[in-house]
């Protein structure tokens, strides 16, 4: 079952699909195609065999003329799974055969370890050819520890925490982070913070309740109110509960909003109960059975069965 930080990850990309472009431009050096628009689309890859594979999202790029340039398959991965190197080229294939364009694989991975596993060639047969995956790991993620640059790129700032805040410059990656959270709206700041903290080992947690601590007593607004609460009433945990409900909710939308564009593109027209009985709908099961069987239906009632 994906985890808080798992839909946190892909909720960030989901809410700035721009993100992944600039990041292959800026991180790995790619010439991106030039392209006016970013968006997500579903991440069903559903193909003529008895199979079906789910990405955590795909984003296509289009130019200024509406034509498509690139594809990114985005997953978020945060431990060793080897039926991903079999599942990863069936992405970049599917996809590349149904939208007739460019496609890779972006592998966000915060762990060094999964990164570097993630990131080897993955050969396709007798070194005939092989994809080779893109990863966003703490060997491409810098070090963000200038609060004025993690302000400008806050969720990059937020990676580089996740990414580095164990490591020697730890603290002040994840405090250039925080200050960084205090210019969001509180729902998303709050999702940020908690993805950081379970991102800390507990040597990192205590020096940053030290930190918070020492600069509640200089009287120093450094780092924003919110989490300097967090950490004194040990609310992490009521805070846990709530933002998964947060995230959850996010998850079914994007299922409902998959389900509506697959039953739009088969011109199956909905009843306003049937509509509302999707919207109203808050299982994850359900929703994921109503949207496969949308992939061979042809009436609203044959869906929602």
């Amino acid at each position: 079952m994906p985890t808080l930080e798992h839909n946190a990850l892909v909720e960030m990309f989901r809410e700035h699909p721009e993100l992944a472009p600039r990041l292959l431009e800026t991180l790995f050096h790619i010439a991106v195609p030039p392209h006016a628009s970013v968006a997500v689309v579903e991440s069903s890859l559903d193909q003529l065999i008895p199979v079906e594979f789910r990405a955590d999202l795909v984003l296509e790029l289009r130019d200024a003329s509406g034509a498509l340039v690139l594809a990114i398959v985005l997953e978020v991965q945060r431990d060793v799974d080897p039926d991903k190197k079999f599942s990863w080229p069936t992405y970049v294939t599917v996809v590349r055969a149904r939208k007739r364009c460019d496609t890779i694989v972006l592998v966000v991975a915060p762990d060094a370890g999964v990164a570097a596993w993630a990131a080897e060639n993955i050969d396709l047969g007798l070194g005939l050819g092989n994809v080779e995956p893109l990863v966003l790991g703490p060997a491409v993620v810098p070090e963000i520890t200038d609060p004025a640059e993690a302000e400008h790129e806050t969720e990059l700032a937020v990676l580089s925490a996740v990414a580095h805040g164990n490591g020697p410059n730890g603290l002040t990656v994840v405090r250039a982070a925080l200050v960084a959270l205090g210019r969001l709206d509180q729902e998303h700041a709050l999702v940020y913070f908690q993805l950081i903290w379970n991102a800390l080992r507990e040597p990192m947690r205590q020096a940053l309740e030290a930190l918070v601590m020492e600069r509640q007593i200089e009287g120093e607004a450094t780092i924003p109110t919110f989490v300097q609460k967090l950490i004194d009433r040990g609310k992490l945990e009521g805070i846990r509960e709530g933002k998964l409900e947060g995230i959850r909710e996010g998850e079914l939308k994007g299922k409902r909003d998959t389900l509506l564009r697959l039953l739009a593109r088969a011109g199956i027209a909905l009843t306003e109960n049937e509509s509302a009985r999707i919207q109203a709908c808050t299982d994850v099961a359900t929703l994921d059975r109503w949207i496969d069987n949308a992939l061979g239906s042809k009436t609203a009632t044959e869906v929602l069965s």
